[in-house]
């Protein structure tokens, strides 16, 4: 049995269907890439796993539990967390505050503790800048915090959507090399991501989404090698 498991998913906004009957499978400690052009509905597909945005039609089961009308904050609890596109940290508030925040869901002051230590061990800036207001950062300072807050629940999985969004080259590859080390530490990844090279790169499998649709799957090297894909998704 997979990790997660989407069946025939179909998601609505008013009248316009942005989800049209897909399915896939993310298998314990793998990571999955989600690929495709803007609007062909991987955001939507995010947002209503993590329970953001309730679905017209088919289910989402997370490790044998179907999750599909679960509230959000409760599915965070199960063991899923989402790190959403454009990083959405709290401005205002402090590094450290944030990083507290995304412990909500944990009670062990001892555990949350070493759990901090263990993000600023793999975000050192984080931790030079703990108390920062967040809205201070650089864009991929805030992208690790926003990945920092994520972690500090201890998720099974973590949902990433669009990670590597309008930062600078260095800050793409130290993103990745992030997600990278994520996935050994044991965690699941479902990511989502316009650069679709640096995806497959690091992905164990991936999908292809069009309009809605899964129209292309397999092991992410052959989909890097596949010619429909490099033409329109990796820029050869």
């Amino acid at each position: 049995m997979a990790m997660l498991e989407i069946r025939d998913l179909e998601v609505y906004y008013g009248m316009i269907q942005a989800i049209k009957g897909i399915s896939f499978d993310v298998n314990e400690g793998e990571v999955i890439a989600l690929i495709g052009a803007n609007g062909a509905g991987k955001t939507t597909t995010l947002h209503t796993i993590s329970g953001l945005i309730a679905p017209k039609h088919g289910t989402v089961t997370f490790e044998g539990k179907d999750i599909t009308k679960i509230p959000a904050h409760k599915i965070v609890y199960a063991g899923m967390a989402h790190v959403p596109e454009g990083r959405r940290v709290f401005p205002s508030l402090s590094v450290l505050q944030n990083l507290k925040l995304g412990a909500y869901t944990r009670n062990n002051k001892d555990e949350i503790e070493e759990s901090l230590q263990m993000i600023y061990k793999r975000f050192p800036r984080l931790e030079e800048r703990k108390n920062q207001p967040a809205g201070t950062l650089s864009g991929g300072e805030q992208q690790m915090l926003a990945m920092g807050r994520a972690l500090m629940s201890k998720p099974r999985i973590i949902l990433m959507d669009e990670p590597s969004m309008g930062l600078s080259p260095i800050f793409v590859n130290e993103i990745f090399d992030i997600i990278k080390q994520v996935s050994a530490s044991g965690t699941t990844v479902l990511l989502v991501e316009q650069n679709a090279k640096k995806a497959l790169s690091i992905a164990d499998r991936g999908y292809v989404l069009e309009t809605g649709r899964i129209v292309l799957e397999g092991n992410a090297q052959d989909l890097m090698n596949d010619e429909s894909v490099k033409k329109a998704y990796l820029g050869e």
